[in-house]
């Protein structure tokens, strides 16, 4: 699976402005709800899904990334968006970093192998140094989206 199975391009944040892990969420799922992947009637109840599963333990993974995510009945298809905060959250990460870098996944829970294929993904491109330093310092959705073409073209990932 790539990136650009998944990811909205029009839904990228390459300027987070929220200081919080919800605020954070909150300002990802609103992004996707206005490239219109999710219905705005739906934005609550994913935003409380999504922090829910952050109860069970942070996805802040280390290194200044994060994925949280959830599945939702109201999505039909697998659908994620990039945020990258130039300040970094707290995000109660598992190194006890800030996040730099946000992976919001949403999927439909009848399709659990595309979430885990999604995750797989984004965690074996998160460990290319190279391409996470690159993301970290993108300014546009230009800039991330290219980023993300190429981690496609497996131009990264070792």
């Amino acid at each position: 699976m790539k990136f650009a199975d998944f990811i909205c391009v029009k839904a990228i944040k390459p300027d987070l402005a929220s200081y919080d892990k919800e605020a954070v969420v909150t300002e990802l799922v609103e992004s996707l709800v206005t490239a219109g992947e999710i219905k705005a009637a739906d934005k609550a109840d994913i935003i409380a899904a999504v922090m829910k599963r952050e109860e069970l333990g942070s996805t802040g993974i280390g290194r200044g990334v994060a994925v949280p995510h959830t599945k939702h009945p109201s999505v039909e298809k697998l659908v994620g968006t990039v945020g990258v905060s130039v300040d970094g959250v707290d995000f109660n990460s598992l190194d006890g970093e800030k996040v730099q870098l946000f992976f919001l996944l949403i999927s439909p829970p009848e399709r659990p192998g595309d979430h885990l294929r999604a995750l797989e993904n984004i965690s074996r491109q998160l460990r290319d140094d190279t391409f996470c330093r690159f993301l970290k310092q993108s300014k546009t959705v230009d800039d991330i989206n290219q980023l993300l073409e190429e981690a496609d073209n497996n131009q990264f990932a070792s």
